[in-house]
């Protein structure tokens, strides 16, 4: 992006945090007297808000014992000599200080691979956990690339005590959902996502959980919106209810 960019184009980015020091300094003047573009930033942010605890995991709850069972085996550094120059080893202790959170980080991942190898059934665990992973990281990096886009646009409804969010951009063709708080589902039933092209409705996708949130499957193509249906597990080819959720693209 640059400074001589539309600023009005520019909501998503600055919700996402994606603008730098000169850019957001010159949005941010322009933000304090454009109400159009404070609302839609606050609708950015709510958005990302929601993106964030759909996405948030809990981690099992024997982690932490595990973890801690495990440190004792994780090998300390070496010193890294005991006569090291008075400033030479400040520094080093400043830079170690600052990096413990990931050295931390790194011992409880290994402690925690070590553990998940033990067993064939916990190494498969791990792969899905990080197929999981991979797959959530490439859902949220094309959400974000939505979010930021210059010409995004969301609209919201609600579900019960539940909210459903759809964001898309016509320049790119593409539209997102992020769910937070849908009501349950009897087992063997999922919620599933669809274009509306004037009334007949395109499958679009399944959203794995009532929190969570995908990039729908296919184009915009001229859609009018999204709509959401309770289907079987594995989806339809039709909705075989009415949606329990119609946002339009407006």
């Amino acid at each position: 992006m640059t400074i001589g960019a539309d600023l009005h184009t520019l909501t998503g980015a600055y919700a996402a945090h994606a603008l730098d020091g000169a850019e957001r300094t010159d949005f941010e003047r322009h933000l304090a007297q454009c109400g159009a573009c404070a609302a839609e930033v606050a609708e950015f942010t709510a958005t990302l808000a929601r993106l964030g605890s759909a996405e948030a995991l809990l981690p099992p709850p024997d982690l932490k014992a595990r973890v801690m069972a495990g440190l004792p085996t994780v090998r300390q550094l070496a010193p890294a000599g005991e006569h090291a120059a008075a400033g030479r080893s400040g520094r080093r202790h400043r830079r170690l200080a600052r990096q413990w959170p990931k050295f931390a980080l790194a011992a409880s991942v290994a402690v925690a691979a070590g553990f998940g190898g033990i067993a064939v059934q916990q190494h498969d665990q791990a792969d899905r956990a990080r197929a999981q992973a991979s797959r959530m990281a490439d859902q949220q990096a094309r959400l974000g690339a939505l979010l930021t886009a210059p010409d995004a646009r969301t609209a919201t409804g609600t579900d019960g005590s539940g909210v459903g969010t759809v964001v898309w951009s016509q320049s790119r063709g593409e539209a997102g959902f992020l769910a937070a708080g849908l009501p349950p589902l009897p087992e063997g039933k999922v919620y599933q996502l669809w274009f509306n092209d004037a009334g007949t409705m395109r499958p679009a996708g399944l959203l794995p959980a009532t929190d969570g949130s995908l990039v729908l499957k296919g184009a915009i193509d001229g859609a009018a919106g999204i709509g959401v249906t309770v289907e079987p597990q594995g989806g339809s080819q039709h909705p075989s209810g009415n949606p329990v959720l119609l946002l339009p693209f407006t």
